[in-house]
């Protein structure tokens, strides 16, 4: 058995979330449970007792027949689970018909938002899909080794004047490695702020440190504070990339440490 699986199934791992503290929505990014099979990555999140999941493809094939998007939609409406967002997407085809199949593979999933990888190139024809299928854009920024987009900031100026419903996912961790202050970042994207991947390093320059949220040197409360001057009512996903065969106690860390910052901001 993997280990986490035990522990899904078996432990009470944290109290009932008390709704969304200063109408932050943390939830999980379902990438950290790659590992695991869609039903079993269900219950993982729930022992986390949040509705919110963003879906990585590992848990709802993008190649599956319509029918078995429908089955797997329902299996997480079933759950309790509100989709905030389905990614991170590739977009690095400049072809019409291959950005339009993804964007209806988003709308038979249920995803109201696409976190997403593209290119200066495709940008024009995802926006197009955009408002067309009327489901938004997240561009995520990916950190050093990412040559179309590392930082938010040249994420912001790739979407300057597109649709609103066009934004970025900030990755904080990919945000602070490639050397960018990650709440500065979120001050300057403002309104096109549409999705948050939150994780922790203990080296903020080195992807390979992270650690549970609260144990590195990300500056946790500094982003929450800045979240809520922008009246930011999206989600803060964790994405844990690490102890992948066992990540529920790390995540479960995690979300206690996030959830004791947003409620001493309430205080």
């Amino acid at each position: 058995m993997i280990a986490g699986a035990g522990v899904a199934a078996n432990t009470s791992l944290l109290p009932a979330a008390t709704g969304d503290a200063e109408g932050i929505k943390l939830g999980v990014a379902s990438y950290s449970l790659r590992k695991f099979a869609r039903t079993q990555a269900i219950a993982m999140v729930k022992q986390l007792n949040t509705p919110y999941i963003s879906i990585k493809e590992f848990h709802l094939p993008m190649k599956s027949t319509p029918e078995e998007i429908a089955r797997g939609r329902k299996e997480f409406a079933d759950a309790g689970l509100i989709v905030l967002s389905g990614g991170v997407i590739q977009f690095y085809k400049d072809d019409e018909a291959d950005i339009r199949q993804k964007f209806e593979y988003a709308k038979l999933a249920g995803f109201p938002m696409i976190t997403c990888m593209p290119t200066v190139k495709t940008l024009p024809t995802i926006e197009k899909m955009v408002k067309e299928f009327d489901i938004k854009m997240a561009l995520h920024n990916h950190g050093k080794s990412d040559k179309n987009f590392p930082t938010p900031e040249s994420a912001l100026k790739a979407i300057h004047g597109m649709d609103p419903r066009c934004g970025l996912c900030i990755d904080v961790g990919h945000t602070a490695e490639a050397g960018a202050d990650v709440v500065e970042s979120i001050r300057m994207a403002g309104a096109r702020l549409l999705d948050v991947h939150i994780k922790d390093e203990s080296d903020l320059l080195n992807e390979e440190t992270q650690v549970p949220v609260g144990e590195g040197r990300m500056p946790i409360p500094a982003i929450f504070r800045e979240l809520k001057k922008l009246n930011y009512r999206g989600g803060v996903m964790l994405e844990y990339e690490i102890e992948e065969t066992n990540p529920l106690p790390g995540m479960a860390k995690s979300f206690a440490y996030m959830r004791g910052v947003l409620a001493g901001m309430q205080s």
